[in-house]
């Protein structure tokens, strides 16, 4: 990982004061025809380049965050539309910090690097099945990611304080999905508070990522591989970085409540 970098988010985004929001009638007619298909389509080839790339050691950070940002494209291209604002949070830290989001769907780890690599250095807490997938394993593991198994929580919990510890005294930030397991709800008791204790032990900040992701659904054979819905927004917004206190209990709730709100604020927009 880069410590300077050499490239900015104003590459892929544009913001209007402070916002990136998908243009109206993006696009064609036909990609949005059968968008689970012609989704996937791209996908597949963005993932098979991006596999080669990182098997000849050339996926860096800018080939990171150009690929991660043409997933997103490629879901606009088919008529998903998404939202992305308090990036002003992670331009204002000093430090790396521990992201800590709710977790909906493959999307957010698909497209979360677009948007804070270029600005911070950053990495995952991933599953270890993500590091054994057939070619997309390529491109996991070229990212220096902590691999979980979710079958031994505490063996898991060990394994995220020494990396990530590790990972955070390097100078990259690490995100984390504290809930057990995707899900359409969000359940503050089921958000566990491994990212605020990471932050404690690492003495850095935690920024809450409030996610809405649900157009890219779970797959009833194969979980990351589901329906695309063009119908529905994609949420990405990023709360102000805290900094914890004491058992941080305060904090965490500071966390979940900055999620809850932003959750139950956008299930009641229009479509």
């Amino acid at each position: 990982m880069s410590l300077k970098k050499t490239f900015a988010i104003e590459e892929f985004f544009s913001f209007d004061d402070g916002v990136y929001q998908t243009a109206a009638g993006t696009g064609s007619w036909f990609s949005r025809r059968l968008p689970t298909a012609n989704f996937y389509r791209q996908f597949f080839w963005n993932v098979c380049r991006s596999s080669s790339l990182a098997k000849q050691g050339k996926y860096d950070d800018l080939e990171w965050s150009r690929t991660s940002f043409e997933v997103l494209k490629s879901l606009e291209s088919v008529g998903v539309r998404a939202r992305i604002s308090g990036v002003e949070h992670v331009r204002s830290l000093d430090s790396p910090c521990v992201f800590v989001g709710n977790h909906m769907s493959m999307l957010e780890t698909m497209v979360l690097p677009a948007i804070i690599q270029p600005i911070r250095d950053v990495t995952f807490v991933v599953k270890q099945s993500l590091m054994d997938y057939p070619v997309f394993r390529h491109v996991v593991r070229a990212r220096d990611p902590i691999a979980v198994t979710r079958e031994n929580p505490r063996e898991d919990f060990k394994t995220v304080m020494q990396a990530g510890l590790e990972r955070l005294q390097k100078g990259a930030s690490i995100v984390v999905f504290p809930q057990t397991t995707r899900s359409l709800t969000f359940d503050s008791a089921q958000f566990n508070s491994i990212g605020l204790k990471l932050a404690t032990r690492a003495k850095v900040p935690m920024v809450p990522i409030a996610l809405k992701t649900d157009a890219w659904g779970n797959g009833k054979w194969l979980k990351d591989i589901g329906r695309i819905d063009p119908t529905k927004w994609v949420h990405f917004e990023f709360g102000r970085p805290i900094l914890i206190e004491g058992r941080g209990t305060l904090q965490q709730k500071e966390a979940t409540d900055f999620i809850q709100a932003k959750l139950s604020a956008w299930s009641t927009e229009s479509d």
